[in-house]
């Protein structure tokens, strides 16, 4: 099917059982992570508090990919709990276990149980940048006596080989 990667998972001892994450609708763009919390334990965060929730496998991302950590828009929505450091990157090089940095951005304590659906984790491809300086101390064309318009013209010339960024807030009043 197109659209799809492989990506090799390995369980941890104390995520074993739980369910593979998966997406919950055909139409999800992210599969859901789970907490991979001991069954007799009931993680909470109290208002304006972080914790590091356990998913309790690692995964082996091919090259050229990611996978993102996204907060669940119903967490956010009804109690105010997200990825605190959202989206939350996983290398393909990383093969440590995959954990989520919740913060709780709501009034009341937040609890979390062996298994509740926690984050979504999406896959996508990374483009790899090549930088190059190009700058100089003017580089946006600015010199006392000169107009923006007039800087704006010298910026391109020098530095931009496409001038979609500059576009962007170029208006004329």
């Amino acid at each position: 099917m197109p659209g799809r990667i492989d990506i090799a998972l390995q369980w941890f001892d104390h995520g074993r059982g739980l369910e593979l994450p998966k997406q919950q609708t055909a139409g999800a763009a992210g599969v859901d992570l789970l907490a991979a919390l001991p069954s007799d334990e009931t993680l909470t965060i109290g208002p304006g508090r972080r914790a590091t929730v356990p998913c309790g496998f690692a995964i082996a991302l091919p090259p050229g990919h990611e996978a993102q950590v996204r907060s669940r828009s119903g967490l956010a929505s009804k109690y105010g709990v997200a990825v605190l450091n959202s989206p939350g990157t996983i290398d393909a090089d990383y093969r440590g276990e995959v954990k989520v940095i919740l913060i709780n951005l709501g009034e009341e304590i937040f609890e979390i149980r062996r298994g509740d659906r926690i984050a979504q984790m999406v896959v996508k491809d990374v483009l790899e940048p090549k930088l190059e300086p190009c700058f100089h101390a003017d580089s946006y064309g600015y010199r006392p006596h000169r107009s923006a318009h007039d800087a704006l013209k010298v910026a391109r010339q020098r530095c931009w080989k496409t001038d979609w960024v500059l576009d962007v807030c170029h208006q004329r009043m």
